[in-house]
């Protein structure tokens, strides 16, 4: 039993030495960025950051127990797939049809609960969205593609 615990502990430790590079633009905001493609208001900007851009963006805000493995490589999981699927700082390089997809994709998934994901907010509270905050970002959402 000691040796399997020793051997778990040296494990652990050594798990600790993998630390792979992370999602961070260094707070540089591109032209291709959401925010610079759209005019976004303050209330919605700071929605998608809270509860939205560690995830889909280029600049991941990396909680403490991000430094220790296992929790690490799940979150690098995470991002790897968020930004596959949709990437705020890379809005502009999306086409105008593939960013009215996503738009409406967005919309969709908020509506339907099914983002946030609950993985994400079971540890993140506050990136849970309200209902009015749900409809400040859907309600924004229709306005600019209606304009289009």
């Amino acid at each position: 039993m000691k040796k399997a615990l020793f051997f778990s502990l040296i494990v652990f430790l050594l798990l600790q030495l993998y630390q792979p590079a992370r999602n961070s633009d260094n707070g540089q905001v591109l032209p291709i960025h959401i925010a610079k493609v759209y005019n976004i208001p303050i209330k919605v900007q700071q929605i998608l950051q809270n509860s939205c851009y560690d995830c889909h963006s280029n600049n991941t805000h990396y909680p403490w127990y991000s430094y220790l493995q296992p929790s690490r490589f799940l979150m690098e999981y995470h991002i790897k797939i968020g930004k596959e699927n949709l990437n705020f700082s890379e809005w502009g390089n999306y086409s105008k049809r593939r960013q009215e997809s996503k738009l409406d994709r967005i919309a969709k998934q908020i509506e339907s609960n099914e983002m946030p994901l609950a993985s994400y907010t079971l540890i993140h509270r506050n990136a849970e969205l309200s209902e009015q905050q749900k409809k400040e970002v859907i309600t924004w959402i229709n306005a600019i593609t209606t304009d289009e």
